[in-house]
């Protein structure tokens, strides 16, 4: 296992930190950034024809995809479009992911982006301060 320097401990606690404070709204906006992050790097792996850092990438937005869908609270009328939404964008990674189709990877990154900038929009009009948006 790597040593880490003392820079990259105290990066990983200022993460830790962030992570462990954030409210829920937050947080959601932070795994909104994480799959446009991990969409870009894939993006670029399959350009550089890293195909298996193109795959970890997509798995990793999946993963986020699936975390969203499964905290989805039924019991309000919006989450269903949120589950509709979602699904597509499952689906559209796989398929994405079997064929290391950068169009696909952009329009769901283009997707991302909007759920992400209404997200913001949302925190903004509930007076939760977005901070880095």
């Amino acid at each position: 296992m790597p040593v880490m320097t003392t820079q990259q401990k105290a990066y990983a606690q200022y993460k830790n930190n962030k992570v462990m404070g954030a409210s829920g709204p937050e947080l959601t906006l932070m795994l909104y950034d994480g799959a446009i992050k991990f969409l870009n790097i894939a993006d670029y792996a399959i350009e550089n024809n890293d195909v298996s850092k193109a795959h970890e990438n997509i798995m990793k937005t999946e993963r986020i995809i699936d975390y969203l869908r499964n905290t989805l609270d039924m019991k309000y009328a919006v989450a269903q479009d949120f589950e509709n939404m979602y699904s597509y964008i499952g689906r559209r990674l796989v398929e994405a992911n079997i064929n290391k189709d950068r169009d696909i990877i952009a329009e769901v990154n283009k997707h991302m982006h909007a759920i992400r900038d209404n997200w913001v929009e949302v925190m903004k009009a509930n007076n939760i301060v977005v901070k880095d948006a």
